[in-house]
């Protein structure tokens, strides 16, 4: 378990992952079925077909799950086919805090106790326990604007109300001040120098992040019209002019737009997210960059100064270093609290990745379905699957491999040779798997067994050579098993959806693949920060103190050069 306590802003890139995961209902919507739809599609449905009728025996029911009975054809009859009714039971699972132990902070608006409500945006709970953390920056802000400020106003009373100027100064005082104002000024070019380094890198691996997310938001939006069109396919395909039943067809019209307005939308929110996000860390970049030039400006000047005595220049970077520390004190505690909960974030999404079926707070930002609404939807894939190879056996059984008299028409087409196999239907009639049985052909290599069967044909579309199918009814079945081997094929990407399969991959490659990356650069900024702000502060104060030194220095040698030698001896002896 990782253990995040170091502040920086990364939270803007994994609230990026959840704003456009939260685009995930458009999901849920558009592939779950409502109970109108699982009704009906647990009902009949029909297809439509010229000339006479031939209905195949209907396969056998299976247990008490229902029945799945398939007709043909031929005239203003239609195809019925009757799907299993399956009942499935919610499952209660008890709600999960997400990330307890790491946010088990006081919490001041409860009087100071344990928060235990672990990760949760929306708690201002959360939120208080978790900004109660960064007091202690914004206190030390306080106490230095307050302090240091009064300071100042009394340094500048006591200059306008003593009349005798001071004489006499401390050698070591002014050796010693010199020193500390170098070091200091030093720790605060080496503060600058880690900040600087460390924005980059944390841009650059916030922006690598930001791209990983964008390009799984796109991957699945590709899917997700690709499922679309093979759905349209799948309704405008068929073979000799039998196609799926109406109200199938009726079906994926709805999923269709279902789904395409949810791509539209993911593919919307995935942009506008991006460009925002991308413009809030050139923001971030931007501003720290500013702030490190600043204080190493400042500081080299405050140095300067000092040491040739420009008393009045010197007091202008004090009181624009005042602001300037308190300001940098303020942001310390910022990146602090905005690291913890990015660190509360990351431990979260661990966590849930590790039990996803839990009900925790993640669940307002991805409704992910339970398992029984996923399994409907894969069902709703199978259905069509097994339509379409129902849509092909019924041409290959019924015209194919039938020797139908020339006065016969349009059945005959001079149809001759070995029979043609048909096509395994990878379901059985209650939509479980089902296993080839000899002398069937796969989804796989179906069009390429059928090539032997292809006949040569006439003008009008009578075979003249041995074979039993025409050209035309090739390229349709090939069409029909490319549709149904593309459904089979993203099945499982649509339950991997429903059920946030891949949001449980996305987070844990940011849990394992980004997030010590942002983490240790972020650290970088932070480091940067406090010593930036505290070499800065201790410069100010040193800054005045070698001020006065100099100052009581420089007079105390004009004064000890205008007096006598032996005033001179004396003043040296009590200085």
């Amino acid at each position: 378990m990782l253990r995040l306590h170091d502040p920086f802003p990364s939270l803007a890139t994994i609230l990026f992952l959840l704003a456009f995961l939260s685009s995930s209902r458009g999901f849920s919507h558009a592939l779950t079925p409502s109970s109108g739809e699982v009704k009906k599609n647990e009902g009949k449905y029909h297809g439509v077909s010229h000339s006479q009728s031939h209905t195949l025996p209907a396969l056998p029911p299976s247990g008490n799950e229902g029945k799945y009975v398939v007709g043909f054809s031929r005239g203003t009859q239609g195809s019925v086919v009757e799907g299993p009714s399956v009942d499935f039971e919610p499952v209660e699972n008890p709600e999960v805090a997400l990330a307890a132990q790491r946010t088990n902070r006081k919490d001041p608006l409860n009087g100071f106790k344990r928060y235990t409500g672990g990760w949760n945006l929306n708690d201002r709970h959360y939120w208080a326990s978790v900004g109660y953390t960064a007091v202690p920056f914004f206190a030390i802000a306080l106490i230095w604007f307050t302090g240091f400020g009064l300071v100042l106003f009394l340094i500048c009373l006591c200059s306008l109300c003593r009349k005798r100027k001071p004489y006499g100064y401390s050698r070591t005082a002014y050796a010693l001040s010199l020193i500390f104002l170098v070091l200091f000024t030093i720790a605060a070019i080496l503060g600058c120098v880690v900040l600087y380094i460390g924005q980059g890198r944390f841009h650059l691996s916030t922006t690598e992040t930001l791209d990983y997310v964008v390009n799984q938001a796109d991957g699945t939006v590709d899917k997700l019209r690709n499922v679309s069109d093979n759905l349209a396919t799948a309704r405008q395909t068929g073979v000799d002019q039998v196609f799926l039943p109406a109200s199938v067809q009726t079906d994926i019209d709805q999923i269709e737009a279902k789904l395409n307005s949810s791509a539209s939308n993911v593919a919307e929110k995935t942009a506008k997210n991006s460009d925002d996000i991308q413009d809030l860390l050139d923001s971030v970049r931007m501003a720290l960059i500013i702030i490190a030039a600043i204080m190493l400006v400042l500081t080299f000047l405050g140095l300067l100064f000092s040491i040739f005595g420009m008393q009045l220049l010197v007091y202008i970077l004090v009181i624009l270093g005042w602001f300037l520390v308190t300001g940098t004190f303020i942001l310390c505690g910022t990146f602090l609290l905005l690291h913890n909960v990015a660190g509360d974030t990351c431990v979260a999404m661990n966590e849930w990745v590790q039990n996803p079926t839990a009900h925790t707070a993640l669940d307002q930002i991805l409704p992910c379905v339970d398992k029984a609404t996923a399994q409907e939807t894969l069902l709703k894939s199978k259905e069509v699957t097994s339509q379409l190879v129902e849509v092909i056996n019924q041409v290959i059984t019924n015209v194919s491999n039938l020797n139908f008299s020339p006065n016969f028409k349009p059945m005959y087409f001079n149809q001759s040779g070995p029979l043609v196999p048909v096509l395994c239907n990878p379901f059985f009639s209650d939509l479980t798997d089902r296993t080839c049985t000899p002398g069937e052909v796969n989804l796989n290599n179906a069009t390429q067994v059928w090539s032997n069967y292809v006949c040569q044909v006439s003008p009008s579309n009578i075979c003249t050579t041995t074979g039993r199918l025409t050209p035309t009814f090739y390229n349709q079945m090939s069409a029909v098993v490319s549709v149904s081997l593309a459904l089979d094929n993203y099945a499982p990407f649509l339950v991997q959806l429903q059920d946030c399969t891949f949001v449980r991959e996305t987070f844990a490659e940011i849990y394992v693949g980004h997030c010590p990356g942002i983490l240790r650069y972020s650290r970088w900024i932070y480091i940067g920060l406090v010593m930036v702000s505290t070499a800065v502060m201790l410069s100010l104060i040193f800054w005045v103190i070698y001020g006065r030194e100099r100052r009581h220095r420089l007079y105390t040698k004009q004064f000890t050069d205008q007096r006598p030698e032996g005033n001179k001896e004396n003043l040296r002896e009590t200085s």
